[in-house]
């Protein structure tokens, strides 16, 4: 599975379909993730400014929408 690192723009706490980030790839432009369990893979939310890795993308009609997430690590190239 392909990840893509990717800065973290924006946390929406209150979104219509429960809280969810956009974060700017340097391949894809913007991506949008949930923040529920099934998604985000870490206990804290992310910050604003935070590299984030990203997976399982799938293009809908609004943009890219990332089905895994988790926070950049030490062992991840950059």
């Amino acid at each position: 599975m392909l990840e893509y690192q990717a800065i973290v723009e924006k946390i929406v706490i209150n979104g219509h379909h429960g809280p969810y980030a956009v974060a700017r790839s340097e391949d894809l432009g913007l991506v949008t993730f949930s923040l529920d369990k099934k998604v985000w893979q870490e206990k804290d939310f992310p910050e604003p400014g935070i590299l984030v890795i990203l997976s399982d993308i799938r293009k809908k009609r609004a943009g890219w929408r990332a089905y895994s997430g988790r926070f950049f690590q030490p062992y991840d190239s950059i």
